[in-house]
């Protein structure tokens, strides 16, 4: 929670917390891709700058819909990055979250990464909504940090399976 905002993290992840490597998702599922557009539709996207960058590079341009908070210290790319009109530029975490706060659907504030982002934020989130993915993936470079004695409240859970990889969606709450 963040003055009163409910803050969450949407995130996918293999059997040991994998997130990705070289700046890459491991793994794209799409129906996992589209649950999280639509958690994150309509709602502030905090995101570090190699997320962003990552966004950019493989959708040519920010994710729509939401207001896309990146955060940076490298002045160079907060000027390039203001020709979006979708998207603002902060130097923190707590910056970010004083403009989510402020912005249409701000009442519940996303996460989306990566890895050193999630760490710092981990003690605000409220909720996670998690792709839990039955594989492992031994060439990941980035993690998701330690999160289940935090987060012990399951309040959802639905199994899948696409082209032979197993997962689940487990939303879960801060208890």
């Amino acid at each position: 929670m963040y003055e009163g905002h409910k803050v969450a993290a949407v995130v996918a992840l293999g059997r040991n917390r994998e997130l990705g490597k070289g700046n890459r998702l491991i793994w794209k599922i799409p129906a996992d891709v589209q649950r999280f557009r639509d958690l994150t539709r309509g709602h502030p996207l905090i995101m570090g700058r190699k997320t962003f960058e990552s966004i950019l590079s493989y959708r040519g341009s920010p994710l729509p819909e939401r207001i896309n908070i990146v955060i940076t210290r490298n002045n160079d790319l907060r000027g390039r990055y203001s020709r979006y009109s979708d998207v603002v530029t902060v130097s923190s975490l707590p910056e970010a979250l004083e403009v989510a706060k402020e912005s249409r659907g701000g009442e519940e504030i996303h996460i989306g990464g990566g890895a050193e982002l999630y760490k710092e934020a981990l003690p605000l989130i409220d909720k996670l909504y998690l792709t839990l993915i039955d594989a492992e993936a031994p060439e990941a470079d980035t993690f998701f940090p330690s999160y289940e004695k935090e987060f012990t409240k399951q309040v959802f859970e639905e199994e899948h399976e696409w082209e032979g990889i197993k997962y689940r969606y487990v939303d879960l709450e801060r208890v």
